[in-house]
């Protein structure tokens, strides 16, 4: 028997960087969210006299080797079970690649649930420990440990469960043009110098936005509740630790400040992102969008309606601009967890 799993896209509500740290990474926050739209995960797993992994994709530009996230994850997960076992894993995918949309984070997330399904290891055991491996394995894999919307602090990867926002119509734009992430924070490096960022303006601007999304998303992280990368534990799946709210964005006026600032250094690299930007927010117009964004450093880019016939209107936007496009939803924690497993 096989195991698949869906392996959701998010985007980023939002998206403060700070000055470049010493150790060569950059402190972030940054409101996660995931999207119905997904990959497909598939996990075949047995015991075996040696540790195997195997993997396939119906993309050819996917890795399937170690380098691949969801190998990383499952040959990681094996060793602290010091477990030997052969691994066929299959990735459908659905999803741009090094789109700005988690895509391949979610993968090793897929992999390891689909993993531990197959090989009979519950949540309450070895789970308990897998935010530590996946802060291993990426920055923004934690995120889909938890699902729904989601604060993301330092690197990303020190995360915790906001209260959801109810399920909002999404439209993914994904332009044919490419955005290399370390060209990104290169050029955010040198907007630092030149406006003079330091490190402890950057801690200062950091922790006050992330008070202002905590607050924001209603009443902040509830006590008991947060779960770093370092945690030994963490909450069941299908824990919702707020009843879906009314769309924070609609209902605190939250769009009208947040910005992700990685356009600041992108758009002038990709003028034709910015004008993608345009389109999604339809300002003005009757169908405008609650909020529209570039999602992590691009490519990808999305924009958040209040009902399908907004969303729809952007897509016929698109279209006539020559841009590809999907229409989605935001997907709560609840039923991230409950729809996971094919």
């Amino acid at each position: 028997m096989s195991t698949k799993v869906r392996s959701h896209a998010k985007i980023n509500l939002g998206l403060g960087i700070g000055a470049p740290r010493p150790d060569g990474f950059h402190a972030l926050t940054t409101v996660y969210q995931t999207l119905e739209l997904h990959d497909v995960v598939t996990v075949t797993a047995k015991p075996a006299a040696e540790t195997v992994i195997r993997l396939t994709s119906n993309d050819e530009r996917v890795p399937l080797d170690s380098r691949n996230t969801a190998w990383k994850m499952v040959e990681l997960a094996l060793k602290v079970l010091q477990r030997k076992t052969e691994v066929q894993i299959h990735i459908q995918k659905n999803l741009p690649i090094q789109g700005g949309l988690g895509a391949g984070s979610a993968n090793a997330v897929a992999a390891l649930v689909g993993l531990g399904e197959e090989i009979g290891i519950g949540t309450r055991t070895f789970f308990t420990q897998r935010l530590a491996l996946a802060t291993q394995v990426g920055s923004d894999v934690p995120l889909f440990l938890i699902g729904g919307t989601v604060l993301g602090v330092d690197r990303g990867q020190e995360v915790y469960p906001l209260p959801d926002i109810e399920a909002v119509w999404c439209v993914v734009a994904i332009p044919e043009v490419g955005v290399s992430t370390a060209q990104a924070f290169r050029d955010w490096d040198e907007l630092c110098v030149r406006e003079g960022l330091t490190a402890e303006a950057s801690t200062a601007k950091l922790s006050e936005l992330s008070r202002a999304y905590a607050s924001a998303f209603s009443e902040g992280i509830p006590r008991g509740r947060r779960q770093g990368a370092g945690s030994s534990g963490v909450f069941s799946e299908g824990e919702d630790l707020a009843g879906p709210l009314e769309s924070a964005l609609v209902r605190t006026g939250i769009s009208s400040w947040i910005q992700n600032d990685f356009e600041r250094v992108v758009f002038p690299q990709h003028p034709s992102l910015a004008e993608i930007k345009r389109i999604l927010a339809a300002s003005g117009k009757p169908e405008a969008a609650t909020y529209a964004s570039l999602s992590g450093s691009g490519s990808a880019l999305f924009g958040l309606y209040k009902s399908r016939g907004d969303a729809e209107a952007a897509l016929k936007g698109l279209d006539k601009a020559g841009v590809r496009s999907q229409l989605t939803r935001t997907i709560p924690r609840s039923a991230y967890w409950g729809e996971m497993l094919l």
